[in-house]
């Protein structure tokens, strides 16, 4: 890592379960531009994870594009629970627009119906509704779930199948717009989701592609309407993604950036938490004394920090 550059381990409870995880951790970096968050998921290895830490530097270090604008429309993010909690937590947030999280590994197709149904019930009709798979359907199961969830009036489907072809095949047998997360972010060349007319719009979260600067050429190289979502950060990390938000010449749709909120602490005293669905454009600065981490936890990040580094040289 670059000297100068002071380092903070957090280590903080979520208020549900997500990504199979209970607790979310990672490096804070503070350099001369501000704050960044290197908060990789644990299954990535250090070659995924440089893009997150260049990610972290970019905030720490060179700063973001200036905004154009300084209020950022967010959905509410809705994880696999039961219809009455997900009703609330769509009720609570303040929201008009909800993600809800679907095929979950252990739960069908029914379990996703109530889900989704609760979530319409409280946003109401005039709510904008979508969902994410996170590519565990296939090309036909896509077809069944989307065609039934459809009945609740989709705004649209976030990543339903693997890859770019199979969501080409899907987008030919549905009416639901289709959105590309996991598919952008490991193809070698953004521009194939264009060229094979596989999504209608592209998901961009800042730490996975490596930092605000990129997500703008691979949102200009795709030629498609952006949402821009976070990967479950702490305000610090949120702050970049309202930072991409805010530098797009154009933002159609809400952006997943509501998630601090499934967080049960955070790294500040000042969340960047949803006020009637709308988030701030503004730094973020934590607060030491809520920045806590144990030894073991310390270092088992700084050294995951490290091996990033070096696979990014």
């Amino acid at each position: 890592m670059s000297e100068g550059l002071q380092t903070l381990v957090f280590d903080v409870p979520m208020r549900v379960r997500f990504r199979g995880q209970d607790r979310r951790s990672g490096v804070l970096i503070q350099g001369p531009a501000g704050w960044g968050e290197f908060s990789p998921f644990p299954e990535y290895d250090a070659r995924t994870c440089a893009a997150w830490l260049a990610a972290a530097r970019e905030a720490a270090v060179t700063g973001w594009p200036t905004a154009v604008r300084d209020h950022i429309a967010v959905n509410t993010t809705v994880p696999a629970v039961g219809p009455q909690q997900a009703h609330e937590m769509t009720h609570a947030s303040g929201c008009r627009t909800a993600k809800v999280k679907v095929a979950e590994k252990g739960q069908s197709l029914k379990d996703d119906l109530a889900r989704v149904e609760a979530v319409r019930a409280a946003l109401g009709p005039d709510g904008k509704l979508r969902v994410d798979a996170n590519a565990a359907w296939t090309v036909d199961e896509a077809v069944v779930a989307l065609k039934a969830l459809d009945e609740f009036d989709l705004e649209y489907a976030e990543q339903p199948v693997r890859t770019l072809e199979e969501m080409a095949a899907l987008r030919r047998r549905v009416n639901v717009r289709l959105a590309a997360d996991e598919s952008i972010r490991t193809a070698a060349d953004p521009l194939h989701v264009a060229g094979l007319e596989a999504a209608d719009l592209v998901v961009l979260k800042v730490q996975p592609l490596g930092g605000v600067g990129r997500c703008l050429e691979v949102a200009d190289a795709c030629g498609l309407p952006v949402v821009v979502s976070s990967a479950i950060e702490t305000s610090v990390g949120i702050a970049a993604g309202v930072a991409l938000a805010a530098a797009l010449p154009e933002l159609p749709f809400a952006c997943g950036l509501g998630t601090v909120s499934l967080l049960a602490a955070d790294v500040t005293r000042d969340s960047l938490l949803p006020v009637d669905g709308m988030l701030p454009v503004r730094p973020v600065h934590p607060d030491p004394d809520l920045v806590r981490a144990a030894p073991d936890v310390t270092r088992s990040w700084l050294e995951r920090m490290e091996a990033a580094d070096r696979a990014g040289r």
